[in-house]
């Protein structure tokens, strides 16, 4: 399957969507996270496909429609199960691979097989962390915004404080994002979405 257009992929949130309002916050989201990644490509000078990092951060989050009940309240103690639900979803849907893996591979910075058994997660024992530099792009972007009551947009430092709780590797490995890709410039985006920057 050719990798879908904006256009097809803002179709697919609106089907999944049990609510307009969970359609707001998801797909507003997924659209922030691409105009981060695209910013971070850009500065960086990377050698991405970003035809596929546009696609892949547009869709990254398509499972947390599957967390959700008719009325869009998020089971929200299960969240850490959206990424294998959006795999789940696209592949059903005949998407490729490498789009799938944007879904299961973007949450925190990775989650390891150690980390599900560990933390006993209710997801297939796995490893789920970014295999190449497109998904490692839209796994760090996704750090800088979050989908919270309101959404906000999330600085370097309080990421780095967040994951910390996880554990100081955990916090290593996004410090390491960090120094390879650089602090995307949220303040305009910030004004641009009314989301405020913690």
């Amino acid at each position: 399957m050719p990798i879908p257009t904006d256009r097809e992929i803002r179709a697919l949130h609106a089907e999944l969507a049990p609510t307009r309002a969970a359609f707001d916050l998801v797909h507003t989201h997924c659209r922030i996270v691409c105009q981060i990644a695209e910013r971070l490509v850009e500065l960086g000078g990377l050698d991405v496909d970003l035809e596929l990092v546009r696609a892949g951060s547009l869709l990254h989050d398509i499972g947390v429609y599957r967390l959700m009940d008719a009325s869009g309240v998020l089971d929200g103690a299960h969240y850490v199960r959206h990424g294998v639900l959006g795999h789940e979803v696209l592949y059903a849907r005949g998407f490729g691979e490498a789009l799938c893996r944007f879904c299961s591979c973007h949450t925190g910075v990775g989650i390891t097989r150690a980390d599900v058994r560990s933390q006993g997660l209710p997801i297939p024992e796995d490893d789920y962390t970014a295999g190449s530099t497109e998904e490692e792009v839209v796994m760090y972007a996704d750090k800088f915004h979050s989908k919270s009551s309101p959404p906000v947009f999330v600085s370097a430092a309080s990421y780095a404080r967040r994951v910390r709780r996880f554990g100081t590797d955990k916090q290593a490995r996004f410090e390491a994002m960090v120094a390879r890709y650089g602090k995307p410039d949220l303040e305009a985006l910030s004004l641009s979405y009314g989301h405020a920057l913690v």
